[in-house]
């Protein structure tokens, strides 16, 4: 099996960067075909090679890559992830990651992040609190150091 076959069967087939399915079958040359991408520089991280689009993998070298949260989340100053990401995977302990007007919007919201870090960050055990403050909902990811 070849990295890629490798990568892509651990990551079940799905892009780091857009979080939608790739492919298998597509040509590698294709901008929707499959690519290895190495996610990070850091030599100390623990999963290095990431499957991702070709285009996702292209544009991500010529732009910051952000990982975009979904437009049917109503999140007020919603955190960049991919920061968040490099800290808790490097410290652990929880951070706030955006305002919700209500509990539902929330947990909405907690669920999605839950789920995206699944995959965003393999092996990285993520939870997701809500605690009300302000009239408003906070949303905080937690972890234990890894």
């Amino acid at each position: 099996m070849s990295l890629l076959d490798d990568v892509a069967e651990r990551d079940g087939w799905r892009c780091w960067v857009c979080d939608e399915a790739v492919d298998p079958d597509e040509s590698v040359n294709d901008p929707r075909g499959p690519s290895v991408d190495s996610r990070t520089a850091d030599r100390k991280a623990k999963v290095t090679e990431r499957l991702a689009h070709r285009g996702c993998n292209t544009r991500k070298g010529a732009v910051k890559v952000e990982i975009a949260w979904p437009d049917r989340l109503y999140v007020v100053e919603p955190a960049p992830l991919i920061t968040v990401a490099g800290r808790l995977e490097r410290k652990g302990g929880r951070e706030m990651v955006g305002r919700c007007p209500t509990r539902r919007d929330a947990q909405e919201a907690a669920d999605w992040l839950v789920d995206r870090f699944s995959r965003l960050v393999p092996g990285l055990p993520v939870t997701a609190d809500i605690e009300p403050g302000g009239g408003q909902y906070l949303v905080i990811l937690a972890t234990g150091r890894r």
